[in-house]
C-alpha cells in the first residue's frame, strides 16, 4: 500500500508565513490550490497574447504538486531559507530527498510521472512559470494582508513586489498578467460584484 496521497493531504496541515501575524492564516495545500490557478493564467496570457506553445495543463499540475516536500520539511521561513547561499543550497538538497522519499512510496510504474512533475529541474520555462506564480501568490498575500489592515506585511510586500518586477522585466507575459489581474485582489466583494 502506498502512503503518497496520504502525505498529500496533510499539505492542509502545515502552514505558511509561520514568523508572521496573519488575519487569514494559509497552508500549503491552499496555497499549491492558488499558485496552479496563477501559473495556469499566466501560461495562457503567454499562449494567446505572447506567441508561446506552452501547455497550461502542465504548468498546474507542476504547480499543484511544487510544494510537496513539505510535508516532511515543514515551510521553512523566506529569510530563512535564502539566508545565505549554503544554507539555500543544503535545503534545495533537503527538498529534492524528501521528494525521492514521497515518490519512492508509490507503485515502480508510477514513480518516473511523479519524479518528473516534483523534480527541480528550474530551468524549464514551465518550472520558472511555476516559480513566479509561487511569488505572485506571496505577492497577492501580501496585498490582502495590508488591505485587512495588517502593517506586518509592508516589507515583505515591497520586497516581493521588487522580485516581481525583475522578473516581469524577463518575461513579458507576467507582466501582462500583473498589470490586467492582480490589482483585484485589492478590492472588497462589494466593488467585485458586478
Amino acid at each position: 500500500m502506498s502512503s503518497f496521497y496520504a502525505y498529500l493531504g496533510r499539505m492542509k496541515y502545515i502552514e505558511r508565513w509561520s514568523l508572521m501575524r496573519n488575519t487569514t492564516k494559509e497552508n500549503i495545500l491552499e496555497h499549491s490550490a492558488q499558485v496552479a490557478h496563477l501559473a495556469h493564467g499566466i501560461a495562457t496570457v503567454a499562449n494567446k497574447y505572447f506567441g508561446m506553445d506552452l501547455s497550461a495543463d502542465k504548468i498546474t499540475t507542476l504547480a499543484l504538486f511544487h510544494e510537496t516536500s513539505e510535508v516532511i520539511t515543514g515551510d521553512l521561513p523566506t529569510p530563512i531559507k535564502y539566508h545565505n547561499n549554503r544554507i539555500t543550497e543544503a535545503y534545495k538538497s533537503i527538498e529534492t530527498l524528501a521528494n525521492d522519499k514521497l515518490v519512492s512510496t508509490l507503485p515502480t510504474k508510477m514513480q518516473p510521472v511523479y519524479r518528473e512533475i516534483t523534480g527541480s529541474n528550474s530551468d524549464s520555462v514551465e518550472k520558472k512559470i511555476v516559480k513566479y506564480a509561487d511569488r505572485l501568490a506571496a505577492y497577492i498575500k501580501c496585498v490582502e494582508e495590508l488591505s485587512s489592515g495588517n502593517s506586518e506585511f509592508k516589507n515583505a510586500e515591497s520586497s516581493v513586489k521588487a522580485k516581481l518586477d525583475k522578473d516581469s522585466e524577463n518575461f513579458p507575459p507576467l507582466k501582462y498578467f500583473i498589470d490586467n489581474f492582480v490589482e483585484s485582489f485589492s478590492k472588497t466583494l462589494d466593488d467585485l460584484t458586478l
